[in-house]
């Protein structure tokens, strides 16, 4: 059955997320690259302390969808893979858990890239 608060939880978390973001691009200088790379850090850091799980049960979709759940799971292919694999598993764990994911932006970038007509900004507007 349909439990239509866990579809409100996941909104409301993934547009606070995002709404978190939102503020940083508006209120300071950081880039947007960095923005991205400081929630990736953060979602790593939330599976490395084991706090991401409980988290992601409580958010769902809210919480793996945004860019904090890809850092989730970079982490933790790269601890799972580097239990089983040992040294060199910490850096092909993350890309062997999150290629699914990696693969389906890289295709459906080439798909809108071929519908639509991408156009440069201008004067840094």
């Amino acid at each position: 059955m349909i439990n239509i608060w866990d579809y409100v939880i996941s909104f409301l978390v993934g547009g606070f997320i995002c709404f978190l973001a939102q503020i940083l691009v508006i209120r300071t200088k950081i880039t947007t690259a960095r923005i991205l790379v400081l929630f990736l850090i953060i979602g790593m850091i939330l599976e490395v302390l084991n706090i991401y799980a409980p988290f992601r049960e409580f958010a769902k979709a809210g919480a793996s969808v945004p860019i904090i759940g890809f850092g989730a799971t970079l982490a933790r292919g790269a601890i799972t893979a580097a239990q089983e694999s040992g040294f060199i598993g910490i850096f092909t764990g993350g890309l062997s858990a999150a290629s699914g994911g990696i693969a389906m932006a890289i295709f459906a970038s080439f798909i809108f890239a071929l519908i639509f007509n991408s156009k440069t900004k201008r004067g840094g507007h």
